[in-house]
């Protein structure tokens, strides 16, 4: 069967509906590739951006060639391209789990997702910390881990979306020790590495530099790492951040594991930013995602650039596999 992929163009007032219209109009090759979103916003944004998108209804599997299809929910309220409206919060979620409920249904293959706005769906009343999390939720995963890569890196996190106060506090060794269980666990099935080498991050400057700026790594990241080690995984670690992500060495590592959000990815996307995909391992299905905005100021400019929604669907077709 060939497969589909689910692609939740994400704000609608953002670029997403944008990049997802630009790719709508390139025939995929060897999947149906099936855009959730109302089709009203996809024609107007095309009609602002001057493309022809002629929307067909996704009729489930069974076509006899390769296509873009819309599978039709509705916004709450007229959308104006760059302009945020917490009316249409509701929409973003319901488009998610539309998604991921058809991954768990085998109706999809994998899900791409567009950018979204954590602010304007917080301001609607909607507790929202990321995809990640949500995506957790439906799939009823106890634990998810955030993964991103670009060609020759990727990087791993320990924790997600974190004030840095609360960031200590959560990585116990019961939750380190999942992370690098679902991290190995994925390099292997999804990512086909058969004998993943991950390197670990040290929580503090200098690794904690012996216990005299922190203790983290000595009480809780250091013995995590002994005892997976003698279970067979490869693991190195902790290292000290700075030097975590010297090209020299980075030859030998399939991943990075860093401890927060702002410790490994600043990195690689200094490293590229353009092909930058996020991927949520632990799930039940694949899932991967742009790794930039919503850059409300190019929504319907024609500037959006589809760079990282390609290298997305690219991987999440790959992972298919």
């Amino acid at each position: 069967m060939r497969p589909a992929l689910a692609l939740t163009p994400g704000e609608p007032a953002g670029i997403g509906p944008d990049l997802a219209l630009a790719l709508a109009l390139a025939p995929p090759r060897d999947h149906d590739r099936v855009l959730i979103a109302d089709p009203q916003l996809l024609a107007e944004r095309a009609r602002i951006l001057g493309l022809r998108f002629d929307p067909r209804p996704w009729p489930g599997h069974g076509t006899a060639q390769p296509a873009s299809y819309v599978l039709p929910l509705a916004t709450a309220a007229p959308v104006r391209a760059g302009q945020l409206d917490p009316a249409n919060s509701r929409y973003v979620i319901d488009c998610l789990r539309h998604a991921a409920h058809g991954c768990l249904r085998g109706e999809f293959q994998a899900l791409v997702t567009g950018p979204v706005h954590k602010g304007v769906i917080n301001d609607a009343g909607i507790a929202f910390s990321g995809h990640t999390e949500l995506l957790a939720a439906e799939a009823g995963v106890g634990q998810v881990v955030m993964m991103l890569a670009v060609p020759g890196l990727r990087v791993a996190l320990a924790t997600t979306h974190l004030p840095l106060a609360a960031v200590s506090g959560a990585i116990t060794r019961e939750h380190l020790t999942g992370v690098l269980r679902i991290l190995h666990h994925d390099l292997r099935g999804k990512f086909a590495i058969p004998a993943p080498r991950i390197r670990v991050c040290g929580l503090n400057p200098h690794a904690g530099e012996g216990g005299h700026l922190g203790r983290e790594e000595i009480e809780v990241i250091a013995p995590v790492i002994e005892r997976l080690r003698a279970e067979g995984m490869v693991l190195e670690g902790p290292v000290p951040a700075d030097t975590a992500f010297l090209t020299a060495s980075l030859g030998a590592t399939d991943a990075v594991l860093a401890m927060y959000h702002d410790q490994g990815l600043p990195v690689l996307k200094h490293h590229d930013f353009a092909h930058g995909v996020n991927i949520t391992l632990g799930l039940p299905f694949v899932r991967t995602s742009v790794d930039h905005g919503t850059a409300l100021e190019l929504a319907g400019s024609g500037r959006a650039d589809p760079t990282s929604l390609e290298a997305a669907i690219a991987l999440a077709r790959a992972l298919c596999r």
